[in-house]
């Protein structure tokens, strides 16, 4: 698959801040792509050097074979969405889907003809037909999410920036649109790079997901292995379904204050931070008497409390050192016993499932 974006090692500071630390990066053309990162990863960042909107301290940007950091952002080709959706309440939505045509520098479309087909094509793109003469006031959430992108594809760029575009949705309509959002890209057959601080987001739309840290790419993959094999103990964090343990591998085990867990046919992985990674539906809790096979790790912690999400029940314990541990139990496998707050339990799980980092 050829390259619409490439990033060379590229730096932005803000004062003692590295926002961008040598960041290199590969965007495929026609592809989702999702960006995932915590507060403060550099995911603003890095949207708005693509976009033009920061200049990076160094480094380099090619974008269609073309340098450009020099660029104006108005004349880079690449288009961009904001979390706020950034819409002109006095205009309706045809009027704002137009903008971009009518205003750019480079060819402006003023023929009303082909500026009402163009805006009506787009309308019936995005999911927008009857709606034209709406002000954007009017509409819900979902809908100026649409005439958003609607006025950023009018104008056809080979490349657009979603800055958590969904974040402002309610959780309905927020999985609506994930499915929305893809099928509209297929249509267009352009690069959407989408930021989100949502895992489950990020996992769900994206055909590569970028994982973001202290202004690097820390894991660039498909979504199935980002999540069954993270590359690091920090992306393990961000996906917010790993028990995680920090300690040092001594022979065949990794020892940790807690206990030594037995690693089995376990292969560390090179991650440059030790680490002992478990998922939270890897995990079974049993009675601290039953028996533990030779390849399974036995952890014993204290029952406190049960979360029902509809589909599972995320069960929390302590640990005697004070941390948290979490087993998530599939409700369409099985129906966990009840569990006693405050009473001891052995949490379970298969040496081969847990993820070593050496």
């Amino acid at each position: 698959m050829s390259a619409v974006l490439d990033l060379s090692n590229v730096r932005k500071t803000y004062g003692a801040l590295n926002a961008l630390d040598g960041l290199d990066l590969t965007l495929p053309d026609n592809a989702y792509v999702a960006l995932l990162g915590p507060s403060g990863s550099g995911k603003t960042t890095l949207l708005r050097v693509i976009a033009g909107f920061e200049t990076p301290d160094a480094g380099s940007l090619t974008f269609k074979g073309n340098r450009i950091e020099g660029v104006a952002p108005h004349r880079r080709d690449i288009g961009f969405v904001f979390q706020n959706f950034a819409l002109f309440p006095h205009l309706s939505v045809a009027k704002n889907i137009a903008f971009g045509l009518e205003h750019r520098d480079i060819d402006p479309v003023t023929d009303p003809k082909i500026l009402h087909t163009r805006v009506k094509d787009m309308v019936a793109l995005v999911g927008l037909d009857g709606l034209e003469e709406r002000a954007v006031t009017q509409i819900s959430g979902g809908q100026r999410q649409r005439v958003a992108l609607a006025r950023t594809l009018i104008t056809e760029p080979s490349l657009v920036l979603l800055d958590e575009p969904l974040g402002a949705l309610d959780a309905n309509l927020r999985g609506r649109m994930r499915l929305e959002l893809r099928a509209i890209r297929e249509r267009c057959g352009v690069t959407f790079l989408h930021v989100t601080g949502s895992e489950s987001e990020a996992l769900a739309m994206g055909d590569l997901v970028l994982v973001l840290d202290q202004g690097k790419i820390a894991q660039a993959a498909d979504a199935d292995t980002v999540y069954n094999q993270p590359k690091s103990p920090a992306v393990a964090r961000f996906l917010n379904c790993y028990n995680l343990f920090d300690g040092t591998l001594s022979g065949n085990g990794f020892v940790n204050p807690l206990a030594t867990f037995p690693l089995g046919g376990a292969i560390p992985r090179q991650s440059g931070q030790p680490g002992y990674a478990i998922r939270y539906d890897r995990i079974a809790v049993r009675p601290l008497d039953e028996a533990v096979a030779n390849d399974e790790v036995r952890l014993e912690a204290t029952f406190v409390a049960d979360e029902y999400s509809g589909a599972a029940i995320n069960s929390f314990f302590a640990l005697d050192d004070g941390r948290v541990f979490e087993v998530e139990s599939h409700l369409s496998q099985t129906v966990p016993a009840a569990l006693q707050p405050q009473s001891r339990y052995a949490l379970v799980w298969k040496r081969d499932d847990a993820l070593v980092y050496a």
